[in-house]
């Protein structure tokens, strides 16, 4: 019982060393880059900026607004910047729990899932944005000026974002449903339909209320499923010499 509870107790241990680690190189990376905030924010603003029309441009309705939101934009990029670190932590206190096969497919994993979220950002980036923004201010009205407050921008560029993100990591996601046997290829192919008609619902619920973003969203969407399927025939598929040991 003795035993136990120590080995309890020297796992939390690590947890919160591990967990101090990581927010410690968030803060140190955010610290190192504040003094850049403004230029971080504008940089993050720029397809809105590019997108307004003459006159048009950017407001604060916050009081201190314009001093928060470009150091939330300058936290984000500084979590984002040590997020391999962060997941290096995770992955260092799991992985003595882990079988020897289940450590060989992890870490491949992990730098797939962190390569395609930021592929999915930039993509929102530089193709999404550009493309929806200049769609809908063209059509704002004659005589009214477009103002867009910065807070409300951040707000819809960290969700768009995370949609994107999480969009792009459809094929992590199906392989690893493969993988695990939670699910056929066979099975996948089958609810393809169902696949095309849900990435249009979820383009719908998480872009603006226009066809070209929902369009934007669900396009990627189902052709990273079919990627996804075409990758689990090759990779997903468990080898018959893969033991069942934990190798600690």
């Amino acid at each position: 019982m003795d035993e136990v509870q120590e080995s309890f107790i020297s796992h939390l241990v690590e947890l919160r060393d591990r967990l101090i680690r990581s927010i410690a190189s968030v803060i140190l990376i955010f610290l190192g880059l504040v003094a850049w905030a403004r230029d971080i924010y504008t940089l993050l603003a720029r397809p809105m900026l590019a997108s307004l029309p003459v006159g048009g441009h950017m407001i604060a309705t916050d009081v201190a607004g314009a001093f928060f939101v470009p150091m939330k934009v300058t936290l984000m990029l500084a979590f984002l910047l040590a997020l391999p670190y962060v997941l290096y932590q995770v992955w260092a206190f799991v992985a003595p729990g882990l079988y020897a096969h289940e450590k060989k497919l992890v870490p491949p994993l992990i730098a797939a899932s962190v390569f395609l979220f930021f592929v999915g950002m930039s993509f929102a980036y530089f193709v999404v944005f550009p493309t929806v923004f200049a769609f809908v201010n063209r059509f704002a009205p004659e005589g009214v000026m477009v103002m867009t407050d910065i807070d409300k921008y951040l707000s819809f560029v960290m969700s768009t974002f995370l949609a994107f993100g999480i969009t792009f990591e459809v094929p992590v996601i199906v392989i690893v449903l493969v993988r695990v046997g939670l699910v056929s290829i066979a099975k996948l192919k089958e609810i393809r339909p169902y696949v095309i008609v849900g990435a249009f619902v979820v383009g719908a619920i998480f872009t603006p209320p226009d066809m070209l973003s929902q369009f934007m969203l669900a396009l990627p969407l189902w052709l990273l499923y079919e990627l996804g399927i075409i990758l689990a025939r090759f990779i997903a598929t468990p080898r018959p010499d893969e033991g069942g040991e934990l190798d600690r």
